[in-house]
């Protein structure tokens, strides 16, 4: 071969490679921690070769502090639950609206993609659709606290350092409910919502030594609820459906006021880089077969039709325990947070945990 023709070869295969290397793309997830097993992101990865997953763990604060620090670049894919969608996105434009015709609509379910689409809909953009939902309430091992059945139940006296809680704005709306108010109707009304923060505040710094400790993820939840230190708590439910299985006198405990209810969604970031590889996430972690692996993997409920179905059968053991029919009609769903709510939520669980130290 001549000089000039292998020179030409050369430069064709290394324009050849720099065209596999550009097509080849990274999904940078942010996402709470079990939703992306190891499983699922192998599956997806052999399925889909151009592509590869990186994850990144987060919960709804810090997803919202990332994404504004960085102008909603850094990540491809977030996952924040419905009700921190609006505020964020008004304040901060740190996502872009969904395409709807790239996600396989008819893998999710249609009452649950409606009221997400009702609370993440802004100037006729859908910024989300559902994923992962499920509640939060309280965990009780039932031979030792039987009788707990409200939010205010971790101020008994009788359960006097053997309860927890998690210092986030979770438990100040479930005081507000047991204590008689209803936070979500006073969001419109900042000096009427800063009243009831304050008597909720006062209510969980004079039960302090009722705590145990303040819980901050759902291992050392668990290892407490375990070890019997504790045996009552706020929790999600999906952390008390996997505990049921090794333990079957802990239960979810829908509080009489009702469990609060939230929905994981997807979202985009404003400058994700791979929006199609994101989509093919979607709809991948959909299909019913992989919501199986999904669904062992978070304990919750997917956003899917006939989800029950798809769980494990210790998990669908647990549900059916915590919850009746009542307890399902009674849920409050958590409603759009407006702007400036957290801070005062901020300002209180700060005051709590300073009277606590």
């Amino acid at each position: 071969m001549k000089l000039g023709t292998k020179l030409l070869a050369a430069t064709a295969m290394m324009i050849a490679g720099s065209v596999t290397l550009a097509q080849a793309e990274n999904l940078r997830i942010l996402t709470w921690g079990s939703y992306a097993p190891e499983e699922l992101v192998k599956k997806f990865e052999a399925e889909n070769p151009d592509i590869k997953v990186e994850v990144t763990f987060s919960n709804n604060e810090e997803m919202i502090a990332k994404l504004r620090a960085t102008g909603g670049t850094g990540y491809d894919l977030a996952q924040p639950s419905h009700d921190r969608i609006y505020a964020a996105q008004v304040e901060y434009n740190i996502y872009k609206p969904l395409d709807l015709s790239k996600i396989n609509m008819d893998q999710l379910s249609p009452n649950l993609v409606e009221g997400v689409k009702a609370n993440t809909t802004i100037d006729g953009e859908v910024y989300a659709v559902p994923h992962q939902w499920g509640t939060s309430g309280m965990m009780a091992n039932v031979k030792e606290a039987p009788d707990a059945k409200s939010w205010l139940d971790l101020c008994n006296p009788e359960y006097k350092g053997r309860t927890s809680m998690r210092l986030r704005r979770t438990i100040l709306l479930g005081m507000g409910f047991a204590m008689g108010m209803d936070p979500f109707a006073l969001y419109a009304d900042k000096d009427a919502y800063k009243d009831m923060l304050d008597k909720v505040t006062a209510k969980l710094i004079e039960c302090k030594d009722n705590i145990k400790t303040y819980w901050t993820g759902g291992d050392d939840l668990s290892a407490l609820m375990l070890s019997g230190e504790v045996v009552l708590s706020e929790t999600w439910d999906s952390t008390a459906f996997k505990l049921y299985s090794e333990n079957q006198d802990i239960h979810f405990i829908p509080p009489e006021t009702g469990a609060l209810a939230w929905i994981d969604t997807f979202a985009i970031p404003r400058g994700g880089e791979a929006d199609d590889a994101a989509y093919k996430w979607i709809n991948f972690v959909t299909k019913p077969e992989n919501v199986k692996i999904m669904s062992a993997s978070t304990g919750a409920l997917a956003a899917v039709p006939d989800a029950m179905s798809l769980l494990p059968d210790d998990k669908r053991a647990a549900v059916e325990a915590g919850f009746t029919e009542a307890d399902m009609d009674n849920l409050k769903f958590f409603a759009n947070i407006p702007p400036g709510i957290e801070d005062m939520e901020g300002l209180a669980l700060e005051r709590i945990k300073a009277a606590s130290n």
